[in-house]
């Protein structure tokens, strides 16, 4: 069974774009793919198309419907905020059990089908709070499946990353990898930024990806997750 939680560093890093190339690398590799985003926030119906949810659902290439929607991102919110507060202006609130269960049933149908993937995508960053009680982390954490931690190469992102990578750790998560998704502004470059990660993060593989993406870094990351895939997570 192979499956993986792609998360990220803080908001605006790029997840969906990585989770997308990953999806559609995937998937020239004949692999099947179920691709989740359960929550969302900042979810506006009448521009589907261009949320996260309607991009993973362009990778996966499935038509943009409300059911797939639906499956895809059961928990949508209007306002773009952390999912506890943009839930609490709705007077709503996640269902952790049913997420989780949601989550699950993708990673069960993955683990059935030979050579299929599962990849859940959460919100925001490794610590954004989800409900009164849990975070993006628990959620890794009740998963129990490897994490794929996607950052930028902005300045300030060495602590960012590896205060992500050490929460990860303290609770047991397997980091299948760090994706240094190139910012637009940037002190150095991206390759500055991934060998100073790989002094501190000596066991975790680095991939580097190139504003707009490139078929090299989507290979590398087919490459990692086949090499993590036989990784049991220790959450």
């Amino acid at each position: 069974m192979s499956a993986f939680f792609v998360t990220s560093t803080g908001t605006g890093i790029g997840k969906t774009f990585v989770a997308a190339e990953l999806v559609r690398g995937l998937r020239s590799a004949g692999r099947s793919v179920y691709a989740l985003k359960p929550v969302i926030t900042g979810f506006d119906p009448d521009d589907a198309a261009e949320s996260d949810t309607g991009r993973l659902l362009d990778a996966v290439g499935q038509p943009l419907t409300l059911d797939a929607i639906e499956t895809v991102s059961p928990w949508r919110f209007a306002a773009p905020l952390s999912p506890d507060m943009a839930a609490a202006r709705e007077g709503r609130e996640i269902d952790w059990p049913a997420m989780l269960a949601h989550c699950r049933r993708a990673i069960e149908r993955a683990g059935r089908e030979t050579g299929a993937v599962a990849l859940i995508e959460g919100i925001g960053g490794v610590m954004v709070p989800l409900d009164a009680k849990h975070t993006v982390l628990d959620w890794i954490a009740e998963l129990r499946i490897s994490a794929l931690l996607v950052a930028g190469s902005y300045l300030g992102t060495l602590s960012h990353t590896l205060t992500a990578a050490g929460m990860l750790a303290a609770r047991g998560c397997s980091l299948a990898g760090v994706v240094v998704n190139e910012s637009a502004t940037q002190p150095v470059p991206p390759e500055e930024t991934a060998a100073t990660l790989e002094r501190f993060l000596p066991s975790v593989p680095i991939v580097i990806m190139p504003r707009g993406g490139s078929a090299a870094a989507r290979d590398r990351l087919v490459d990692l997750c086949h090499a993590a895939r036989l990784e049991p997570c220790r959450c």
